[in-house]
């Protein structure tokens, strides 16, 4: 054996150090790209609740940071592959990360589109806040943040049982969007005098129930880091 590789032998782990820190760094990048998915989803929110321009355009902005982190993990999971040709729970985390990595720049995505109705909403003088109508952004906006960021915390320690909580708060949440929606197209039908801003809600709230989705997906990769069983089910994308 080399005096290279020999220096490199842990007592536990893999036997290569590097290895150990690829798949750490793999891990981090994936986190730092919930984060920042997180707080794109809540400036996009805040910006479409009080109308801020400025903070809609920034949300716009930094969505290069997503994809530019989902591509810096592309490559990492690649050379990981290439070089290390993961098994078993290795390969299983790897995978998990890679579909994570997907979900989280499908998140981003939401948050720019709803940035995107933000500015739509301030720049048609048409389009009148309601208020009823943004509490109940603010309500389903909280939730779907909540779920998102259980789905990022466990994502970082492979807890499956809290894994199994997120899915499971998740299908309550699914029955809250459904009743907003019901309860917008109604408010709609009763008063057309709000129809522009009422169809911008509409939107937002379509965008938040596709992140919980993709929240839902992550804790779904977790679970099948942790024990190998896949329990996804068909989503809408």
């Amino acid at each position: 054996m080399s005096r290279g590789v020999a220096m490199e032998k842990l007592t536990d782990g893999h036997i290569i150090r590097r290895y150990d820190g690829e798949l750490d760094n793999l891990r981090l990048i994936a986190l730092e790209m919930g984060g920042l998915v997180i707080n794109l989803l809540g400036d996009a929110l805040n910006a479409f609740k009080t109308q801020d321009l400025d903070l809609a355009h920034k949300v716009v902005a930094m969505d290069n940071q997503v994809d530019e982190l989902e591509v810096k993990a592309d490559q990492e999971i690649a050379n990981i592959i290439a070089k290390r040709c993961p098994v078993s729970s290795d390969l299983r985390m790897v995978m998990a990360v890679s579909k994570s990595v997907s979900d989280l720049e499908r998140i981003g995505d939401e948050a720019v589109r709803i940035a995107g109705l933000a500015i739509q909403a301030i720049g048609n003088e048409a389009s009148d806040p309601n208020s009823q109508m943004l509490r109940d952004v603010n309500r389903i906006g909280s939730m779907a943040m909540s779920g998102l960021r259980s789905a990022v915390e466990i994502f970082d320690i492979w807890d499956e049982e809290k894994a199994l909580q997120v899915i499971e708060n998740h299908n309550d949440m699914e029955e809250e969007f459904q009743a907003d929606l019901r309860h917008l197209i109604t408010y709609i039908l009763e008063d057309y005098r709000n129809i522009g801003f009422a169809i911008s809600v509409v939107l937002v709230i379509k965008s938040l129930e596709r992140v919980g989705h993709h929240a839902q997906n992550l804790a779904e990769y977790v679970v099948f880091q942790v024990s190998g069983e896949d329990i996804r089910s068909d989503q809408p994308s």
